[in-house]
């Protein structure tokens, strides 16, 4: 009986758990144009970068999509329950406690109201404005067919909450990459979604694909990001981006095309392979390619 027990495998940690039911690798989506935004601000600001306003920045972000995937996950728990997919998450399991992953939550919620204060005023008076759809998305798929459309407004903040937190004063470029990340990431929920069609359809949940089928969703997304690509376009116009940044544009629109052929209508077998590998890809090789255009035209550390 010891040994037996001795073989079974060690539950997770609390705050490993807690990670897990977050997963915040996939803040990868979103801060790489966080830091798009921040450096070009650097930039016109006085060429110079400024790591401790770039450090709060990160830990604004993370602490920010942290507190909205625990809400998230708490506040869909039950529909989890319900959807095969779902089952295994870790509230469903027990694996994370309710409590637990409030308490997880709120941390996460005033180290971003900390980051927000420490980098300027205004960043912390406008902080309720980013918290609001992060907890309004999770409800949306029970009263809208397109929650997917206030997930796009809650991350196009991230751009915009960057600029003002290096130069605390509002920026229509900002406006322009926050346009653009909500749209790119609006889009891809569409993708996403399709996968829960059938759970969503048999228990109520709106969405896009529920709705309107996954065909149209697809469509939905193609259209979603080519005009993330014009929006790209106008905001590398609006900064004078140089010769690099504009590569990392075709290189975007180059994982688009790959990402709308892989999933089809009558096959999503690759679905995982278009939301996290290209859509990570996306966003690194974006950063990547905007940093070696900032250093070429001047910004030093």
């Amino acid at each position: 009986m010891t040994s037996a027990a001795a073989a079974l495998p060690r539950p997770p940690g609390r705050t490993r758990g807690f990670l897990r039911l977050v997963m915040i690798e996939h803040s990868v989506f979103a801060l790489p144009f966080a830091y798009i935004a921040a450096l070009t601000a650097m930039f016109r600001l006085d060429g110079t970068v400024h790591w401790l306003r770039l450090l709060l920045v990160t830990v604004a972000m993370v602490g920010l999509r942290t507190f909205a995937m625990a809400c998230n996950r708490i506040i869909d728990r039950e529909i989890d329950a319900r959807n095969p997919r779902t089952a295994g998450r870790e509230l469903v399991t027990g694996a994370v406690s309710v409590r637990s992953a409030w308490t997880g939550a709120l941390v996460a919620l005033a180290v971003f109201l900390g980051a927000a204060a420490a980098l300027n005023p205004l960043c912390l008076a406008l902080a309720p404005v980013a918290v609001v759809p992060m907890v309004v998305y999770p409800y949306g798929k029970r009263f809208t067919h397109y929650p997917h459309a206030i997930l796009g407004i809650a991350q196009a903040m991230g751009p915009v909450g960057a600029w003002l937190a290096v130069t605390g004063s509002w920026s229509w470029e900002a406006v322009i990459l926050g346009l653009a990340v909500g749209v790119w990431i609006g889009g891809f929920d569409l993708i996403f979604a399709c996968q829960d069609v059938q759970a969503d359809r048999a228990h109520g949940v709106l969405s896009v694909p529920a709705r309107f089928g996954v065909p149209a969703a697809l469509y939905g997304a193609r259209g979603c990001h080519a005009v993330t690509m014009a929006l790209l376009v106008w905001y590398a116009l609006a900064t004078g981006a140089g010769a690099f940044f504009w590569a990392g544009l075709v290189i975007v629109a180059a994982a688009f095309l790959y990402e709308h052929t892989i999933v089809k209508p009558h096959d999503l077998s690759r679905l995982n392979r278009a939301f996290f590998t290209v859509n990570g890809f996306i966003g690194i090789a974006l950063f990547v390619c905007a940093l070696l255009d900032l250093a070429v035209r001047g910004l030093g550390v």
